[in-house]
């Protein structure tokens, strides 16, 4: 795949049969409606509803507009997601599988990941993770986003409830407000989700791809920690914090020195100073081969000394 999409006019109109979304003569993504079926709703929204189906007798997500709720801006959000991701993929990204684009009828179908999401799984299941779980949970979704990154994919939203799990494997999602970077690579709209978001984000300052990397900083302090980032705040409240006090999520002292520097350098105020994706993938292999020695010395010091075993 070409490290640059180009850009194509996505033709939306409330009175259309159809959305109109650029095609490339190799794609075949409109669903057939009478092979998709919608069994269990997961979630529902003010614009959509979640539900896991089967098509072609294949566990999938089906994301469904609701007809009620349809403008032309919301259009416009639908064609850039399907034009997005009928582009993607990655082993780290949910797999597209192909959308229905003739009203009444407006979905986007991805694959069904069966761990639902991180969120989900951290805060409503009071689950946990090893250090060794978030290093690859961390590998996963950097390199995920690395690849977004390459081919000039801005996520905009990077945050546990968009990160979902299935066979031990981690993927982005929900790709509903990414956007394509153009020429200028900057963009200035407030998008995301407050907790998660990069302080020029909040700001209205023109911003790009290392907006991503902010996000991910406090998506591994989560991973780290188990606790929703500034829990005692509103989101209002926790954003205006963290534009106007440089707030931050409070680091453990207990946290691996590796890992506490790499969260403090992706959530940097300037831009600038955060680590690309690419760089990411690196430190985290580097953390992994630490992490792996560290126990291995362990073990071994505890067997050589075999006669003192108490605290091995």
């Amino acid at each position: 795949m070409s490290a640059r999409m180009d850009h194509q006019p996505l033709e939306v109109s409330p009175s259309s049969d159809f959305v109109q979304i650029p095609a490339d003569a190799v794609d075949v993504w409109e669903v057939d409606l009478r092979l998709l079926k919608f069994e269990q709703k997961l979630a529902s929204g003010s614009f959509g509803d979640l539900y896991h189906g089967t098509y072609c007798s294949q566990d999938v997500a089906i994301k469904v507009l609701k007809p009620e709720r349809v403008s032309v801006d919301m259009l416009r959000e639908f064609a850039q997601e399907v034009y997005i991701m009928k582009k993607v993929r990655h082993k780290n990204v949910v797999q597209f599988i192909g959308a229905c684009t003739r009203p009444p009828v407006l979905c986007i179908i991805t694959e069904f990941m069966h761990g639902g999401s991180i969120f989900d799984f951290l805060y409503n299941r009071r689950g946990n993770f090893q250090l060794p779980d978030v290093i690859r949970i961390a590998s996963d979704v950097s390199k995920g986003m690395n690849y977004l990154h390459q081919i000039n994919i801005v996520h905009r939203d990077l945050k546990t409830a968009n990160l979902l799990m299935d066979d031990q494997v981690v993927k982005v999602a929900d790709f509903g407000v990414a956007r394509v970077k153009d020429q200028s690579g900057v963009m200035t709209a407030e998008t995301g989700t407050y907790r998660w978001m990069a302080p020029e984000v909040i700001e209205h300052l023109p911003y790009d791809h290392r907006a991503d990397v902010f996000s991910f900083g406090i998506v591994l302090w989560e991973l780290l920690t188990g606790k929703l980032p500034y829990e005692d705040m509103t989101p209002l409240q926790a954003a205006v914090a963290v534009v106007q006090k440089d707030l931050r999520p409070t680091i453990a002292v207990d946290t691996h020195p590796m890992l506490a520097e790499l969260l403090q350098r992706c959530w940097q105020k300037d831009p600038a100073l955060r680590p690309t994706f690419a760089e990411i993938v690196d430190i985290l292999n580097s953390i992994k081969e630490a992490v792996r020695s560290s126990v291995h010395h362990k073990r071994h010091s505890c067997r050589s000394h075999s006669g003192r075993r108490r605290g091995c």
